[in-house]
């Protein structure tokens, strides 16, 4: 059920179509104003009373005028009767039937008082006051000589006078410009709302960090805002360290080092739901993040299918996990330091025609357990996991899985599968991380809020040759291993 919140975020991201609407519902109450025939109205006032003879008792006269009181309320529905029309139209030599007469006049009571309001609309002002005065003559003339006149030949004892007669009015009553544009906006903005619901009703998109944590009902651990040039500065925790990106790689880090990483095994794969998400820009970032605290990380590029981490970083990937799993290389040869922290990277070498049994083999899984003793942490970035069956393979033999999802990007039913995936291998889910986040906008986050400048950026660097550190001892060992 939507909330409040949700309401007010609704309208913020849908607030041009709201606005669209509205003007559209003005101007067509506008249109209907100006293209409108106008009305005149035209009202008498008639004041109902009882006779009473000379010298008449106080205690006659109130009951008279109770009576009257009483009476004008029935006396209001008989003005725009036939019996009252029908001498008016014999009189005006009018060619309306009773009912289009009868649909001109209204006739009302104030409460409490003996006053009747006789009130006529036309579109001549002229025609309207006289037909008002018309109908409140032939209305005292039917009362006082056939509703209310006793038998035989006494006077009537009401007696009904006219004390305000209509007079034409000078400005038309209908149409009410402001009140039929008033209509119109309101109009426009409900149907503005009603698209905008409809349209969140209807969107199949995981747009925010909250429907995030709805869906898979896993820790948030972290989200990167959206960057158009994230492609051109992958490596944005070396590149540009004070950004609104790095900064939320920072938070990830910080997040992901509370989690708990069952068993002694300290492998953990990132993955997405589909391609496109930014699991390799998280998996890399993340990577950078963790060894500039001090820990020792070893990166590893799984996606044997479509590998970037080689190009992000800009080493060499020509050779690396594949000839390792098949036994052409040892892990010494392959593994690559980088930057100036123990980061240790394992590209993934050249494409092999059956990634899945690779990802999947006891070699993997040795070479796995190795890594995970000697380094203090070992990230995987592996392939998308509905595509392809490699990233379930690599969850199930892992420590631990990264799911990364991007906001506006992936629907919903693919990060359900993917949860369903991840399920059937009994994989550990760690948590989500949102990727493209809305730095602003009704869709942002608080991230938004920690915009750092400053800083020289720097270009991404391989620092080559041996460093005394425990990730160059632990590579050695696990080599001669």
């Amino acid at each position: 059920m939507m909330e409040l919140p949700d309401y007010i975020r609704l309208l913020r991201k849908n607030w041009t179509i709201v606005v669209a609407t509205m003007l559209l519902g003005g101007i067509g109450g506008g249109i209907v104003a100006a293209t409108a025939s106008p009305k005149y109205t035209a009202s008498t006032r008639l004041y109902v009373s009882v006779r009473t003879g000379e010298g008449a008792a106080s205690i006659d006269l109130n009951q008279g005028t109770t009576f009257a009181r009483q009476a004008v309320t029935t006396y209001a529905d008989v003005a725009v009767s036939a019996i009252v029309l029908d001498p008016v139209i014999e009189k005006l030599g009018l060619t309306q039937t009773v009912g289009g007469l009868a649909s001109q006049v209204s006739a009302s009571s104030p409460a409490g008082t003996v006053l009747i309001d006789i009130a006529v609309t036309d579109s001549s002002p002229a025609q309207a006051a006289n037909l008002a005065n018309a109908v409140g003559e032939s209305f005292a003339d039917i009362v006082t000589e056939t509703l209310e006149k006793p038998s035989g030949s006494g006077a009537s004892l009401v007696n009904v006078r006219t004390i305000q007669p209509a007079s034409a009015p000078s400005r038309p009553s209908a149409p009410n410009v402001p009140v039929l544009i008033g209509v119109g906006l309101l109009s426009g903005l409900a149907l503005g709302v009603a698209i905008a619901v409809a349209r969140t009703l209807l969107d199949t998109k995981v747009r925010t960090v909250q429907d995030l944590e709805t869906i898979t009902r896993k820790p948030f651990l972290g989200g990167i805002a959206f960057d158009a040039d994230a492609t051109k500065l992958p490596v944005v925790m070396h590149a540009e360290p004070r950004s609104l990106r790095a900064e939320g790689y920072r938070r990830l880090r910080t997040s992901f080092q509370f989690v708990n990483i069952a068993g002694s095994r300290r492998s953990v794969v990132v993955t997405s739901a589909g391609p496109g998400e930014g699991k390799s820009n998280v998996a890399t970032n993340l990577s950078v993040a963790l060894a500039d605290t001090g820990a020792s990380v070893v990166l590893i590029d799984g996606d044997l299918r479509r590998p970037r981490v080689a190009d992000y970083l800009g080493i060499e990937g020509g050779a690396g996990l594949t000839d390792l799993l098949i036994g052409r290389a040892e892990l010494g040869d392959v593994l690559q330091p980088w930057g100036d922290a123990q980061l240790f990277v394992l590209a993934a070498g050249r494409i092999p025609p059956n990634p899945s049994e690779l990802l999947g083999s006891q070699a993997m899984r040795t070479m796995l357990d190795h890594l995970s003793e000697d380094f203090d942490y070992v990230i995987i970035d592996a392939p998308p996991l509905l595509p392809v069956a490699d990233a379930a393979v690599l969850s199930s033999i892992a420590a631990g899985v990264l799911l990364v999802a991007g906001i506006g990007q992936t629907a919903t039913s693919s990060v359900v599968s993917s949860l369903r995936m991840l399920d059937g291998v009994k994989a550990n889910l760690l948590g989500v991380v949102a990727t493209m986040l809305p730095a602003a906008g009704p869709d942002s986050s608080a991230y938004g809020a920690y915009l750092y400048s400053g800083g020289e950026a720097k270009p991404a660097r391989r620092q080559n040759g041996p460093r005394r550190t425990r990730g160059a001892r632990a590579a050695r060992t696990t080599a001669d291993g």
